[in-house]
């Protein structure tokens, strides 16, 4: 019984990888509406059972710290808010909704309470960082083959689309169903295709690749490990996710200043530098596709619509990247104008897949600002600083990838990345535990 826990970890960290592209293939082979519904909450149910395993393995709670008690808060007050009625607070969420959204809030203190019931040897931290760094290779190397070797046509026929419409209730216009971000809309001729891997989008396939290079970043330099990073660093590239190539600097220069390490600072700098002239040059040599005629017909209705902005990469003006910035202030202004909150599910893909007016949006801290106040959002960022904090001497590599979740965050629902959710806050959850005079897990590596 009580290995079940740390390999139910290992089966949600590489089923995560998987799992969107997974649900879309039972689209496509006609397992839809609640019965793919059941099928898709095995995360949720291996998390309860892998946690209720742990507490009965443990016979006695860990001590409690400050990371353990804005965790318990952040969480309290999520269920809080659930149980408040939303007229209340002014908030229109559907009881589904309410449900999507608690679920959302709660993964990462679920998955953090696992790690805490952990308690991990030096093998077992072996074996997950290795399944850490195998995933994003793997993701690199299918997504690099992918964007240069499966026609965009094949996606399109795919059951992806309508598993994201019918299914989730995201509606995307301009690319046949498709999300918009699998193309930079470089020209109307040939766009550049984004890596999008397993998890059929950019951002999440980046965000993974950013914490595993971190790992790979902290460990002992191998030829092995150098070529995995290799490959993931490629992988990140490729996605063209530009949050991605500013956290990953933040993180290698978090990790550099707790490790007092020059050479790693060094490659924060050098990624940094890589990835301005790999974003420069992306459109001339990134892998390209065409548009249906019913998608230029949609991309110019919307440019005609929103007028044009420039395609500079670099520039404030550009369109995705203002899109961001405006999304963030508009969030950051309903906020300040309702400090208490809406109630959950006005925010975020919860309000979106149930039609409900969307307060805010993309942004982590502003999607919790509107769904549970700014009490709610205090707590949370809170459990962030103080786990940063305990992890600092305990695990370095965690301390940086929480602080590349906390940049990402300004820009993306990062919690809402069940991966993320689960591998960073559960192994930080097992870290905690570890003595601050032990050697890091990362040395494992």
């Amino acid at each position: 019984m009580s290995r079940f826990p740390r390999v139910a970890l290992l089966c949600l960290l590489v089923g995560l990888a998987l799992h969107n592209l997974a649900m879309a293939l039972l689209w496509q082979a006609g397992v839809r509406g609640a019965a793919l519904d059941v099928v898709a909450a095995w995360k949720e149910v291996l998390l309860l059972v892998a946690v209720l395993v742990a507490l009965v393995a443990a016979g006695a709670l860990p001590r409690l710290g400050w990371a353990d008690r804005l965790a318990l808060a952040y969480a309290g007050l999520v269920v809080v808010y659930w149980l408040v009625p939303q007229d209340w607070l002014g908030g229109a969420a559907t009881e589904r909704g309410e449900l999507y959204a608690l679920r959302h809030h709660l993964l990462p203190v679920g998955a953090y309470i696992l790690g805490r019931l952990l308690v991990l040897d030096r093998a077992s931290w072996r074996r997950l960082l290795v399944v850490v760094v195998g995933i994003a290779a793997a993701l690199s190397v299918w997504g690099l083959v992918d964007v240069y070797a499966v026609p965009l046509q094949w996606w399109r026929d795919s059951g992806v689309p309508d598993w994201y419409d019918e299914q989730l209730g995201l509606e995307y216009e301009c690319l046949s169903g498709l999300p918009e971000n699998w193309i930079l809309n470089t020209d109307e001729e040939s766009p550049a295709r984004r890596l999008v891997s397993t998890f059929l989008s950019p951002l999440a396939t980046a965000y993974l690749l950013v914490v595993a290079l971190l790992v790979l970043a902290a460990a002992q330099p191998r030829r092995w490990t150098a070529g995995l990073a290799a490959v993931a660093f490629a992988g990140l590239l490729w996605t063209h996710t530009r949050a991605a190539f500013l956290a990953l600097p933040v993180g290698l220069v978090v990790l550099a200043l707790l490790r007092r390490s020059r050479a790693i600072a060094a490659l924060s700098l050098a990624s940094l530098a890589v990835s301005i002239g790999f974003v420069a040059l992306f459109p001339t040599i990134g892998p390209t596709t065409t548009y249906t005629a019913e998608e230029l017909a949609c991309l110019r209705e919307n440019a005609a619509d929103e007028g044009v902005a420039t395609d500079d990469p670099f520039s404030a003006d550009e369109s995705s990247t203002a899109s961001h910035l405006r999304a963030l202030r508009d969030g950051i202004e309903t906020v300040a104008r309702h400090p208490w909150g809406y109630g959950l599910g006005n925010a975020g893909v919860s309000a979106s897949r149930t039609d409900v007016d969307l307060k805010a949006g993309e942004s982590t801290y502003t999607e919790l600002g509107v769904d549970t106040g700014i009490l709610g959002l205090a707590a949370f960022v809170g459990w962030l600083a103080a786990l940063g904090l305990a992890l600092r001497r305990r695990s370095p590599w965690l301390a940086a990838s929480l602080a590349a979740v906390a940049v990402l965050g300004l820009q993306t629902d990062v919690i809402g990345i069940h991966w993320l959710s689960v591998a960073v806050f559960a192994l930080a959850g097992a870290a905690v535990r570890r003595p601050a005079t032990d050697e890091p897990p990362e040395a494992s590596l």
